[in-house]
């Protein structure tokens, strides 16, 4: 008898990007952001691109309307303040985030629907998880330096993210 397991396919970078080895070759052009918790919910482990910022605390609008954009090669960075009090991204979310081509979230708050989110080709790294929905005011910023984890993250800059951190980087880093 032949056991047959299910397997999922998810699509990765191009090429996987290790931070460890971006570190070696670069550790003058990297911010490394402190070990603060992150955890990856997403099905794609390695992710990197051009970073593009969100700034809300407890309301994701913002969030949706930078992830109905076409994201092609960047990383949306949000800045929920650390909030464990509601989720600024779900399984509906990252579904549209695939769909406008964005290579990966960070979350500086919760996500829920982390079970659906594991099962999506997308990196997600978020500091953890809950079932609550954020508000809806329509509140917060876009495309601005946000700090967290003793890093900035600068829109139009870079950001290496995998099993054993988020690096950031002025430039494209190579090995």
């Amino acid at each position: 008898m032949v056991l047959k397991l299910p397997i999922r396919i998810t699509k990765l970078q191009p090429m996987e990007l290790k931070t460890t080895d971006l570190c070696d070759a670069n550790a003058d052009k990297v911010s490394i952001a402190e070990p603060i918790g992150f955890k990856d919910f997403g099905g794609a482990r390695y992710f990197s691109g051009k970073i593009h910022t969100v700034k809300c605390f407890e309301d994701n609008s913002l969030v949706r309307k930078a992830l109905e954009s076409n994201g092609e090669g960047n990383v949306l960075v949000v800045d929920g303040g650390g909030s464990m009090r509601c989720a600024l991204l779900g399984d509906m979310l990252a579904d549209l985030a695939i769909k406008n081509k964005w290579n990966g979230i960070i979350v500086y708050g919760c996500i829920r629907d982390s079970g659906a989110i594991s099962k999506l080709a997308i990196g997600v790294k978020a500091l953890n998880v809950i079932p609550l929905k954020s508000n809806k005011r329509n509140e917060g910023q876009e495309s601005i330096t946000v700090r967290f984890a003793g890093v900035d993250f600068v829109p139009g800059q870079f950001v290496y993210c995998d099993a054993d951190g988020i690096i950031v980087s002025k430039e494209a880093l190579t090995i």
